[in-house]
Parts: structure tokens; sequence; C-alpha cells
């Protein structure tokens, strides 16, 4: 990685295996804060996000959050989840509550037998990540973004965009696919980072648009450079149920929170 610009003396970069706990450790020291974006990739390049791959993606999480409680300088993490760590629920449950926010969990055994195996790592590792949090005293809070969308973005991380819209008709029809912008969660991210010693705690789900007519999903789709029926077709025995998203929570915590431009201000 090259660095350039005002922030070349600011900043170095470090190597560390995810499955080492110790390595993690080394590299995490000095640091107050650690992101862990946890961005997979198909180490063969073909596959896809495959089921073992969320295995892996647990098990990083289990060692990213061991390391930092581990690590003396550490004071607080924050996880980068998924929105669909919060959306797919078992909806022929008459009972199930039609707003899906923070407090909201995906369902284990839905994503199993859908075959969603991205929503199925990024449940484990954040659910595992409040696990290692609670039991060894880390401050941690979550990020649970939509579809993260930006200028070449899908082109530059196809793995996961692939992954996130496996399931995207069933979605769209419920009112739950949603994008963001990869410089808007950026900044969600940096302003959590800022108010946990204050205000930021637990779960935000984050985004900026959601995918509620065929228009936008034509758009989407474009975008992502698939065909429009992958998003807004019709699922196959399938009756879709009118949910609403709510980013409030962040929202309000954006709002609030003066978020310090490093480098630029």
């Amino acid at each position: 990685m090259e660095i350039s610009g005002e922030m070349k003396n600011k900043i170095s970069v470090v190597m560390a295996k995810p499955t080492e706990t110790e390595g993690l450790m080394e590299a995490f020291e000095g640091c107050h804060g650690v992101f862990h974006t946890s961005a997979l990739a198909d180490p063969a390049g073909i596959s896809g996000y495959s089921k073992s791959m969320a295995e892996i993606e647990a098990k990083a999480s289990e060692n990213v959050m061991k390391a930092c409680a581990r690590t003396t300088s550490v004071r607080n993490c924050v996880l980068t989840s998924s929105l669909l760590a919060c959306i797919w629920r078992d909806s022929s449950q008459h009972h199930l509550p039609t707003l899906v926010n923070h407090d909201c969990w995906s369902d284990e055994s839905i994503c199993i037998d859908k075959k969603l195996w991205y929503a199925l790592g990024k449940l484990k590792a954040e659910k595992v990540a409040w696990k290692i949090a609670e039991e060894m005293g880390l401050k941690l809070t979550t990020i649970c973004p939509g579809l993260i969308t930006g200028p070449e973005f899908s082109n530059r991380n196809p793995t996961p965009t692939i992954a996130y819209l496996k399931g995207a008709q069933e979605m769209y029809a419920n009112g739950l696919l949603a994008t963001v912008d990869v410089s808007r969660l950026a900044e969600a991210h940096v302003c959590v980072f800022e108010a946990m010693n204050k205000t930021a705690f637990g779960r935000y789900i984050c985004f900026d648009q959601v995918i509620d007519r065929q228009d936008k999903a034509e758009k989407l789709a474009s975008d992502m450079g698939a065909p429009a029926n992958k998003i807004c077709g019709n699922p196959l025995n399938f009756i879709p149920t009118c949910f609403e998203l709510s980013n409030k929570k962040l929202k309000t915590l954006m709002s609030t929170t003066p978020i310090i431009c490093y480098g630029q201000c």
C-alpha cells in the first residue's frame, strides 16, 4: 500500500492474519481503537461467498475481539456487521413486528435454509463479537449497513456485493432492500467511534436509501451490472410482508455528534 500527501507521516501499515490472535495483538499494540470491517474475499476467486467463508468470518471476528480485549492500549472497537444480520426473520410468524431496527436479529436457521451464507457469516460474526466483548469487558459497537454503493465500489468488491444480493427479490418485496454510499458509511464509523466514550452504544443500522420502487430497483441493478429481475422479479411461492426499516438511532447520533476530520480540518 502506498501512502502519499499529508497523511504519509501519520499512517503506518502493518500486516496480521485474522487466524492468529497473537499477531493481531502485535498489530493493535499502541492503538486506542480498532475498526474491524471484516471484508473477506473468496480466496479461490470463483465461488463467491460460501458456507465455509461464513465460518471463517465468525472465527476471524472472535480472534479480533479477543486480541482487542487483550491489548492494553485498545479501549474501543467498532465492528462492521450488515443489515442482513437484522432482516432475515421468520415472516410466517404473525406476531413479528413490522418495524425493523437495531433491536432485530436475523434467524440463523432461516439463513441456513435459504443458503444465505453472507447473511449467516455477518450474523455469526456479530453474535460472537458481542459474546467476547461481554465476557472480556471490551467496549464494542456494531454498524449494520445496507448494500454498500459508491463509485466503482461493486466492481472493486464483487464478492460481498454479489453475496449481499442473494435473496434480493424477497428483500425488495418486503421493503427491506436498502443501500448506503461508502462515504456515508465511513462517516458513520467515525461518528460512532468518536461518541463511544459518551453516548454511542450497541448496534446501529446504516442506510441512506430504501429500494422501494421499480425504477430504483432497475437503477441499482444497472449500477451493479445485474439484470433487473434479479432484484424486482417475483420469487416463487412467496407472499410479501410490508416491513419498515429504521435507522433513527444512527441519524440521531450523527445529528448531535461533531465529527473530527482527520488530516482534513
